[in-house]
């Protein structure tokens, strides 16, 4: 199990679901309710449609345990696993009216966390073993970053900061309000305590020789082509080994490989979470798909 399930993840993302269900039930499922007698009792198998990552079932089994308690559900694959088109991978047992409740909300979840898993597999594909790491940004969808962060992480990438608390972000927007990179990491380092990184985006090698003379932790290359880019990292090695260098913009499938070989230790990708394809899965009711027996 992935470990967003440790510590107050289960609770926090508990909580979520419950507003995320009162969204979509208000006053009831109406349509459930005037057409299914209330003891009725189904069975359940969810499968996909088409082949890729599978990403959110933990998250799914939560959805149907606020809804109701008594649902038996059971994962046939794990987080992380690549499925076929038609595979099961879960069944939920119980309430006929509780199961139809809690459908869209439990695929809608896995769908979009399947997408984000799959997409970043194909990146951490393309890398084909290259000494770098992967990782996501915060362009996340409000409300769901810890659950598509955790997607990414299934998928085989690494985070990125959660959010504006976690480590100082120097950007461009924060060169131009402070007065300059200097000055901009002079006075976090003030203020920040010892065991927090800075880090300072650069579009040039002007800015990258400035990061590197005030003692920048982390060095991002944003949008750069790569003849730049090697330069830059050249330049960084050379001159402080231990700086880590991130390259991020208009990173894609056709160019991160070629972003890995100029020797950059990360590469941070945005389009993980906001521009992916959601994987198509489907919930029916008593019968039989990709050789489950009911």
């Amino acid at each position: 199990m992935f470990e967003w399930m440790a510590g107050g993840y289960n609770a926090a993302v508990r909580e979520q679901i419950r507003g995320w269900l009162a969204e979509d039930i208000g006053s009831g499922d109406i349509t459930t309710e005037t057409t299914i007698p209330r003891d009725s009792r189904s069975k359940a198998v969810i499968h996909v449609k088409e082949s890729g990552i599978i990403a959110g079932l933990p998250i799914a089994k939560l959805v149907f345990e606020v809804v109701d308690s008594s649902l038996v559900f059971d994962s046939k694959v794990q987080d992380g696993e690549y499925v076929n088109k038609g595979t099961v991978i879960a069944t939920v047992e119980g309430s006929t009216h509780s199961l139809l409740t809690g459908e869209r909300l439990a695929l809608n979840l896995m769908q979009r966390l399947s997408g984000i898993a799959t997409k970043t597999r194909s990146f951490i594909n393309a890398l084909d073993g290259l000494p770098v790491r992967l990782v996501d940004t915060r362009k996340t969808t409000p409300g769901h970053r810890m659950l598509e962060k955790y997607a990414v992480r299934v998928g085989g990438g690494a985070n990125h900061r959660f959010g504006l608390y976690d480590a100082v972000m120097i950007k461009d927007n924060h060169i131009k309000g402070s007065g300059g990179i200097r000055a901009a990491v002079e006075a976090a380092r003030s203020k920040i305590p010892h065991t927090m990184k800075i880090e300072v985006e650069t579009e040039s090698l002007v800015q990258v020789d400035e990061a590197l003379a005030c003692g920048a932790d982390i060095i991002m290359l944003d949008n750069m082509s790569t003849d730049l880019m090697k330069e830059c990292v050249a330049r960084i090695k050379a001159a402080s080994p231990h700086v880590i260098v991130e390259a991020s913009g208009g990173v894609s499938l056709e160019t991160v490989k070629g972003i890995a070989a100029c020797g950059v230790d990360v590469i941070s990708v945005g389009g993980l979470t906001y521009s992916f394809h959601a994987l198509d899965i489907s919930l029916d009711l008593n019968e039989k798909k990709g050789g489950e027996s009911l």
